[in-house]
């Protein structure tokens, strides 16, 4: 039995690093998607966004049933930057458990026109976002997402 015990801690202690590399290594790609919100007028970070997902990844933000496409991400995250030049998602906090990474942000930026047609007259918004990514043979599959959007437009609103 002491001969199982010590073979066993023996491969825990081979296999542990590969696993935090493995978990570091999700972390550094899930940052990708961050970086490109923070650069949403780059092709380089967009397209950094595109390798770090897969072609059918999906993004979920409500119970409505809609995925979001990643073409469709893309276009709307090209939305953002032209209304939003300044946007910048900065991550706070990284959690990885298994195939899932957590991730508490926050996302600021000055609007040049109206958002969710509220025109917030040059003011600044700043709110939590929180994102679960879900990964698989490295790229991101799918991300859902909760963002204080009614907090920005509160923030924009205010006198």
């Amino acid at each position: 039995m002491m001969k199982f015990r010590t073979i066993f801690a023996a491969l825990a202690l081979l296999i542990m690093p590969m696993a935090n590399a493995a978990m570091a290594d999700d972390k550094a790609l899930v940052q990708t998607f961050y970086d490109y919100l923070s650069n949403p007028a780059s092709d380089a970070h967009a397209d950094a966004f595109k390798s770090a997902t897969t072609a059918d990844w999906g993004s979920i933000g409500d119970y409505s049933g809609k995925i979001k496409t990643r073409d469709a991400f893309v276009g709307q995250v090209g939305g953002f930057g032209k209304l939003i030049p300044d946007l910048k998602w900065a991550v706070e906090e990284m959690i990885q458990e298994g195939d899932r990474v957590v991730v508490r942000s926050r996302a600021t930026g000055t609007p040049a026109g109206p958002l969710f047609g509220v025109d917030g007259e040059g003011r600044s918004f700043d709110i939590l976002t929180i994102d679960i990514h879900t990964i698989e043979d490295g790229k991101i599959v799918r991300t859902y997402h909760v963002e204080d959007w009614a907090g920005a437009l509160r923030q924009l609103k205010t006198k």
